[in-house]
């Protein structure tokens, strides 16, 4: 089992940043990909951006592309997602996730491991 708690949401203007984090325990950090998602109110879960074990290979949602980084440091067992140029729909519940392999993932039914998910509101 891996345990994935999130931290970093809450309330910015557009145009501002965030940096969510993402802790993993439970489990050797490298064996697993991890990827964040974010669900907006009536709207499906989507995929935001994926990382590789090793952080060599990255996958982004075309909403995000340039305004959004995700990174890992396996010594803190810990992801990350940097979020610049906030919008307004930006806007959602957003949650890491994580499976055992090495390359990256950008399906949800591919995670096996989700976290409670951290809230993110953009203001106008």
């Amino acid at each position: 089992q891996v345990q994935l708690v999130e931290s970093g949401g809450g309330l910015v203007q557009a145009g501002g940043s965030l940096r969510l984090s993402c802790v993993a325990s439970g489990r050797t950090f490298t064996n697993y990909v991890m990827g964040w998602f974010r669900q907006a109110p009536g709207k499906e879960r989507e995929f935001v951006a994926a990382i590789n074990w090793n952080n060599n290979l990255r996958d982004y949602a075309d909403s995000v592309k340039g305004r959004f980084t995700i990174s890992r440091d396996n010594v803190r067992s810990t992801v990350y997602l940097q979020m610049n140029s906030l919008k307004t729909g930006d806007t959602a519940v957003y949650y890491c996730a994580a499976r055992v392999g090495s390359y990256y993932y950008t399906r949800g039914s591919d995670y096996n491991y989700w976290g409670q998910g951290t809230h993110i509101t953009v203001s106008s």
